[in-house]
């Protein structure tokens, strides 16, 4: 047998394809059109085995709707803005341009192996000024639509990238990218009104039948639509000519159990008592290296100021409480201010234990004795009935909200109103990489819209990264320019946009790419919309929800069609592809008994009270596998043999690459992984997401140059349900590359075996091939169309072991193999092609069409 050779012939089918240029596509009344799109790259210089399974699970969809018979438009691009590449630029002192492409160029040589049925005809980067610029000239659009305005607002400000986040790209009060602690600020800033659409967004989550639940779950949580009731408190004592304060709660029942209220620290009241009061100044200071997220505000601990205001209680006569400043309550939720009933909300507990305040329990759960019920350390907020409460004792939580809403609106303090936890969304960002937002400041005439016959404004390309800082500001010759109203001297705008804006309408372009509108209405129509979009769960919310609403503002603007709103049909997403880890730790101490031999260190082996001494380096420094903890410097750790103590002074967690590490096979059949250049054993950790950070990666690349990319696309495919996370083993990659040696070494066979004259048996089993030939045509079918493609794989596996045990005449056997190779050719496109051809056909093997199962 020829083993089957996947270095020369992958290559010469990819040729082929692109000769004939069998991907391009266009608009084609005639023919059902379908749309998949998997969730465009970040070109940060290589691609990883996360964008082989993402990209090869599209590809089987595409190839497979091509057998079908519909016009399949599968593009490719780039997501090229953003902060990696202006730190790459300071860092290399090269231009972010130069980084870009040229990643984008190594990207690309590395996809093209894979086989993707792409059309690269269509591909873009969304820093080329030909998209940034059709996206100056829809957010002007935006503008006359009412869609866009500007306003002074508090933001996350990220200290290190020195730019605005916001609250998505915060975690665990942390920039996404710089990983430094977040603090408010005051800047002004643009945005998109994306609570215009907020109910509607929410609504039609509904609707999205072929949407993951749990991401369903996380648009309508992120949302947050609430209703409750705008109440008006009278202030006492106020100096600052504010004698009411307004504030919002789901929760008007409670209001019997208030002791204090509270404002934001960037509440207009808060500003105006810092400038005399130099105790409340330094408070709201400290507050404001807190982030401004919910996340970053509740994992705070909660402190606050008293503003030297009271407070008068609505329905209690002469009951006057005290009004605090408080570093949890957000400006933009609600109103900025809270009445605080700490027996039923665990934020206002800790508040009024830490105060010293009256806490007063006025739900009492229903196994409960009211006239013993008190609340310790954790605030009720369970269903019960209502106790302290004068008229509203008895009632259930519905009855007493319905009731006193009512008291409320009849005393004219009160009234109804929904609330979204959903903020307009604030789209500057103080750098240079990213696209220039086209407005020009003009002394005479104010914010003025640039003109669209200036558009595309593009960044300039002499830059200075060596300051801090927005190198925008620092650009006369580019900042200064005419004002398109007057033609008086004007300034541009500095900010660029959030690049989630660049991401949340690029599957618009895809339709038609070089398109003179940022759309072209005929394409946009037939191609629209996205019929599978394929990526992530870490874009739930973010991403998704941002082009849920620019597809709603394109509508507005004309952009896209009204049966558009939501763009994606269909969506799935991923699990990610994870190899186990390794690591060393190396400790560096000090001897301070002065007694210490290097001898001492292997006493009982385990002479670390953390773990085991797997090498010795010098006198005071050592290796450490199987530690029981991440020790921290300076505790003091104790020989077995208490001959002497130490102190240690440094500790260094080393992770190794997979390529690092060989496995050794011990005499007792147990094995152990150590270093490739030093033997020293490694410790093996728990399998996560392949990342940089622990070197656990897997160049595809590699595996393609070793195995092929069917091999890669097989193994990716097959191992686990394409939702879960996938394990990479070198096993599970040999594994795959045997199955399709086989495959090809059995194609062979039937093709070279001789026809003999046929036999009774013979007809029982071509009727058992046939009859599995169907039930494979089946399942496989079934796999692609439900995501499960582990299962059609699993089919193919069983068709294969049938053929190869068969005792069928060669024709049965034929027939068998082409529709095995039909079967195979989403999964393996290059071996499928290559099986089709030595079967002696000419045409394509995905222009033959999808096998029919026979349902005889």
């Amino acid at each position: 047998m020829v083993k089957y050779n996947a270095a020369e012939i992958e290559p010469k089918w990819q040729s082929i394809w692109d000769s004939k240029k069998i991907f391009e596509t266009d608009r084609d009344m005639s023919r059902e059109k379908y749309y998949i799109l998997e969730m465009f790259p970040y070109p940060s210089g290589r691609i990883h085995m996360g964008h082989v399974r993402n990209y090869t699970m599209g590809d089987v969809i595409a190839r497979y709707k091509l057998a079908k018979g519909f016009n399949v438009l599968h593009p490719m691009g780039w997501d090229a803005f953003g902060m990696p590449a202006e730190n790459a630029a300071m860092e290399n002192k090269i231009h972010p341009a130069e980084w870009t492409y040229e990643n984008i160029k190594t990207m690309r040589n590395q996809l093209i192996p894979m086989g993707l049925s792409i059309d690269w005809t269509r591909e873009f980067a969304t820093c080329d000024p030909e998209y940034y610029g059709k996206q100056q000239e829809m957010f002007l659009d935006m503008l006359e639509a009412g869609l866009v305005y500007r306003k002074n607002a508090v933001v996350n400000w990220d200290p290190v990238d020195k730019t605005v986040l916001a609250n998505e790209q915060v975690v665990d009060g942390r920039g996404w990218r710089s990983g430094a602690l977040v603090e408010r600020r005051e800047l002004v800033q643009w945005f998109f009104k994306i609570s215009r659409f907020a109910e509607d967004l929410l609504k039609s989550v509904d609707f999205l039948s072929n949407w993951p639940e749990k991401v369903k779950l996380m648009q309508k949580n992120w949302i947050g639509k609430s209703r409750g009731m705008e109440i008006t408190f009278e202030l006492l004592d106020s100096k600052k000519n504010f004698d009411s304060l307004k504030i919002y709660t789901t929760r008007p029942d409670t209001i019997f159990g208030m002791s204090f209220a509270a404002i934001s620290p960037d509440h207009p009241l808060s500003q105006s008592l810092k400038k005399d009061n130099p105790a409340i100044e330094e408070f709201v200071k400290e507050c404001k290296k807190i982030g401004n997220t919910e996340e970053a505000v509740e994992t705070a601990e909660k402190k606050g100021i008293y503003t030297g205001i009271r407070i008068a209680h609505p329905l209690i006569k002469n009951k006057k409480l005290p009004l605090f400043i408080a570093n949890f309550i957000l400006m933009d939720y609600g109103t900025g201010a809270i009445f605080g009933c700490p027996a039923h909300d665990q934020r206002d507990l800790e508040f009024a234990r830490k105060y010293s305040l009256e806490v007063i329990p006025v739900v009492c759960p229903s196994n409960s004795d009211e006239k013993t019920f008190k609340i310790d350390d954790k605030a009720f907020t369970g269903e019960g009935t209502l106790i302290n409460s004068d008229f509203l004792n008895g009632k259930n939580i519905d009855s007493a909200i319905s009731a006193i809403s009512k008291k409320f609106e009849e005393l004219g303090i009160g009234k109804s109103k929904i609330n979204y936890r959903l903020r307009d969304w604030g789209i500057s960002r103080q750098r240079y990489w990213g696209c220039p937002i086209p407005v020009v400041h003009c002394s005479s005439c104010g914010v003025v819209a640039e003109s669209k016959q200036n558009l595309p404004i593009t960044l300039p390309q002499k830059i200075d990264f060596s300051l801090p800082g927005n190198p925008l500001d620092r650009d006369p010759e580019w900042r200064e320019t005419e004002c398109p109203k007057c033609k008086k001297p004007g300034l541009r705008e500095t900010d660029t946009m959030d690049t989630f804006v660049d991401s949340s309408w690029y599957f618009a372009r895809f339709t038609e790419p070089r398109a003179s509108t940022p759309t072209c209405k005929e394409s946009a129509n037939y191609w629209m919309n996205v019929d599978q979009y394929i990526g992530g769960v870490e874009h739930a919310i973010l991403h998704l929800l941002y082009s849920r609403f620019f597809a709603r503002a394109m509508n507005e603007t004309g952009h896209l069609p009204s049966k558009s709103i939501e763009p994606f049909s269909a969506l799935f997403t991923q699990g990610m592809v994870c190899h186990e880890t390794y690591y060393t730790c190396k400790v560096k101490f000090k001897d301070i008994s002065g007694k210490l031999a290097v001898g001492d260190l292997l006493i009982g082996e385990s002479s670390l009270l953390t773990g085991k001494i797997t090498a010795i380096l010098s006198k005071n420094e050592i290796i450490i596998t199987k530690p029981r903890k991440l020790f921290s410097i300076g505790e003091i750790l104790q020989l077995h043999t208490k001959k002497t103590r130490f102190v240690i002074t440094e500790i260094e967690q080393n992770w190794h690459s997979p390529d690092d590490v060989k496995e050794l096979r011990l005499p007792d059949e147990k094995t152990k992984k150590i270093l490739v250049s030093s033997e020293i054993p490694v410790e093996v950790g728990r399998s996560v997401k392949m990342s940089k950070s622990k070197k656990n990666v897997v160049d595809p690349i590699d595996i393609i140059d070793q195995y092929g990319a069917d091999t890669a696309r097989w193994f990716v495919m097959s191992d686990s349900p394409p939702e879960r996370d996938v394990e990479w083993t070198s096993a599970g990659v040999e594994g795959a590359w045997r199955h399709l040696q086989k495959v090809w070494n059995l194609s062979i066979e039937i093709i070279n075996e001789e026809t003999t004259e046929e036999k009774q048996e013979d007809k029982e089993s071509a009727e058992a091939l046939n009859y599995a030939v169907n039930l494979a045509i089946k399942g496989v079918t079934s796999g692609i169309e439900n995501f499960a493609f582990n299962k059609s794989i699993a089919k193919l596996y069983e068709l294969t072991n049938t053929l190869s045990k068969s005792k069928a005449p060669r024709e049965n056997k034929i027939e068998a193999l082409k529709i095995l190779a039909k079967l195979m050719q989403p999964m393996t496109p290059h071996i499928s092609e290559e099986i089709w051809s030595a079967l002696g056909n000419e045409n394509l093997i995905f222009k033959t069409g999808w096998p029919e199962e026979n349902a005889k």
